[in-house]
């Protein structure tokens, strides 16, 4: 099966977009671009929009105002019938691992190959194998998720975010569940997917990232985005 490859120009615009929740306004005029090659942090306090903005990014909310794309993809056009082109275009991880506890490592990533499309065996079985090993789990890919350290479990859910080779991986607080060794570990893998052409946008809160990990910050606050040049801002 063939990959996505990723379009020309940027992988995110968004142009005045609002984002509402229930008749509440969470964001207003929103304006961002991200190119190829960029690793952007979203930041901000809890509450301030950060998740809600990923949501639609990746067609899980609706833009309230404004016009958007994503990879391509028009989000004033997405729908939950057709939502699923746009997420075949982007790899997302969460602080939640969601692995099928019931299916070894490699059977997880078998199972979402075999759900977008994929049908040879012998290439998914290469595919896994490729994604475990880009992770550092090339030897683990038997065990079950039970079996698995919580940074392991991490792993496998990044293996699971490449396996379609995304332009964009969008990670929502992938390290708040674990330890400040581990995440160092999951921060320095995701900086390491950022190429030519791939992008990661990350919503954290962890502050020190940044200085260990350079990128664009974005912040959430009052409604509003602003970026920031330094932390000290």
């Amino acid at each position: 099966m063939e990959t996505n490859s990723s379009p020309a120009g940027p992988l995110v615009q968004l142009d005045h977009v609002a984002v509402a929740q229930d008749e509440h306004w969470i964001l207003r005029d929103v304006n961002l671009t991200l190119y190829p090659g960029e690793f952007l942090y979203l930041i901000g306090q809890t509450g301030s929009g950060k998740s809600s903005l990923l949501k639609a990014m990746y067609g899980e909310v609706p833009l309230a105002q404004g016009t958007g794309k994503v990879c391509g993809h028009d989000l004033n056009k997405v729908t939950r019938h057709n939502v699923y082109s746009l997420r075949r275009d982007l790899g997302m991880v969460f602080q939640d691992f969601a692995l099928l506890p019931d299916r070894t490592a490699s059977e997880n990533l078998a199972f979402v190959l075999s759900s977008t499309g994929w049908s040879d065996k012998s290439a998914i079985e290469t595919r896994v194998k490729t994604c475990l090993e880009q992770v550092g789990l090339g030897t683990k890919g038997y065990k079950m998720p039970h079996a698995l350290s919580g940074g392991e479990q991490q792993r496998v859910a990044i293996a699971r975010a490449l396996l379609n080779e995304p332009p964009l991986i969008v990670a929502d607080e992938p390290t708040g569940n674990l330890d400040p060794e581990t995440t160092e570990e999951i921060l320095q893998l995701l900086h390491e997917l950022v190429r030519n052409d791939r992008s990661v946008i990350m919503a954290t809160h962890d502050h020190d990232a940044f200085q260990r990990h350079p990128g664009r910050i974005i912040r959430c606050a009052q409604g509003q985005i602003e970026v920031l040049d330094s932390l000290s801002k």
